[in-house]
């Protein structure tokens, strides 16, 4: 009987774990600044591509299910493209081709190792003050100056223009129709978190142009729901645009956490409504959205911005059934409050966690994610999107 009881136990003992229950375990992957990735401007291609395929084995280990790599910082490019300039972030030099097509290799890398490879589109930022060198003459800031307005100390696409629109639809619908990605995602980043000016007084935004054009043209509505008015309409159509290139391609927002001060009763902090002109919760009631990852860069017990209570109302909001998957800043507070928000979150039966980022998932807090992330986990299926074309 013991014999039999050993081999019982060795036979279990190698068997394949058995996959945890769906859940959306997701991690942004930086661009910009060379937050993530590359390390630096400049590497060599083979350098480039160790670091990314090292940066994805991690993923793997880690039974994290989906990668969302940013691949449009400013009106730049990490892949093959004719509507924008290469990004500096490769290779320090804007419009200068790597030696490769980072896309392309972190799509093919990601689906052998069974992760979902999501491209994150910045939809209106220009020009950051983080990057290398000149603009390429190509880039909008050179060629379109009329679209890509300076602000503060960057540069900013006017939301209100329709060739603004025009062309950042172009450039998602491209990527999507060129690449075998798995979704398209967008962050915080609509109108620019206001800015200031020596005096400390907010730097107003540059669309005169296009308000007096309104104006002109019979324009009813007031200048901020106006401006609300451009980003739902991009927003929208960024959703319907997507499907009807590739109806199993999913599109995902990560908008600042708080919709509102006042939401739910007891929550204060920043405006994101009234300054970024960005009505996160009418997108997420209307369903343009596949997957909804409200950034809740909060501990659970700061009560005016409680991450529970912010959740809560999130899902409340949730009324077309969508994925509610909230983004974690895991880089900035301890792996026992990271481990405490996962656990929060399926507590409270969302969809899972995306973390912010990458480099932040080492060490001790990759050790303690490891542990609840055990074995691995599909994502949650959105029966709401159309099927893989063969």
């Amino acid at each position: 009987m013991k014999l039999l009881l050993s081999f019982l136990s060795l036979c279990l003992s190698i068997l394949p774990a058995a996959a945890a229950a769906p859940e959306f375990r997701g991690v942004w992957v930086a661009t910009v600044a060379n937050i993530d990735w590359p390390s630096r401007p400049g590497l060599t291609a083979v350098a480039q591509q160790r670091e990314l395929t090292t940066l994805l084995d991690k993923c793997q280990k880690l039974n994290l299910n989906v990668v969302i790599l940013q691949v449009r910082p400013m009106c730049d490019a990490l892949y093959v493209s004719k509507l924008e300039p290469w990004s500096s972030f490769l290779t320090g030099t804007q419009g200068k081709h790597p030696g490769y097509d980072p896309l392309a290799l972190a799509v093919e890398e990601a689906h052998q190792r069974k992760l979902e490879l999501h491209v994150w589109l910045n939809p209106y930022r220009a020009w950051s003050p983080t990057a290398k060198g000149e603009p390429a003459a190509n880039h909008l800031v050179k060629s379109r100056p009329d679209l890509a307005k300076k602000y503060g100390k960057h540069h900013w696409l006017n939301p209100t223009h329709p060739e603004v629109k025009a062309h950042s639809l172009a450039v998602a619908i491209d990527v999507v129709t060129r690449y075998d990605v798995d979704g398209v995602h967008m962050d915080d980043y609509f109108y620019p978190y206001p800015e200031l000016d020596s005096d400390k007084k907010e730097i107003p935004f540059p669309d005169d142009d296009t308000w007096d054009a309104y104006q002109k043209g019979g324009g009813k509505l007031a200048r901020d729901d106006w401006r609300r008015d451009a980003v739902n309409g991009f927003v929208k159509e960024l959703y319907e645009g997507v499907h009807k290139a590739k109806p199993h391609v999913k599109v995902g927002i990560s908008p600042f956490g708080i919709w509102r001060p006042g939401y739910p009763e007891g929550i204060a902090g920043f405006d994101q409504y009234g300054k970024l002109y960005a009505d996160a919760k009418l997108w997420l009631n209307e369903g343009w959205v596949d997957y909804w990852t409200p950034q809740l860069y909060w501990p659970i017990a700061q009560e005016k911005q409680s991450y529970p209570k912010l959740l809560d109302w999130w899902q409340k909001e949730n009324t077309k059934g969508r994925l509610i998957v909230p983004g974690n800043y895991t880089g900035k507070y301890s792996a026992e409050e990271i481990v405490n928000q996962v656990k929060r979150t399926r507590a409270m039966e969302a969809g899972g966690n995306v973390h912010f980022s990458m480099k932040s998932l080492m060490g001790e807090k990759f050790a303690k994610l490891k542990e609840l992330y055990a074995v691995p986990a599909a994502v949650p299926a959105m029966p709401w999107l159309g099927e893989r074309k063969k």
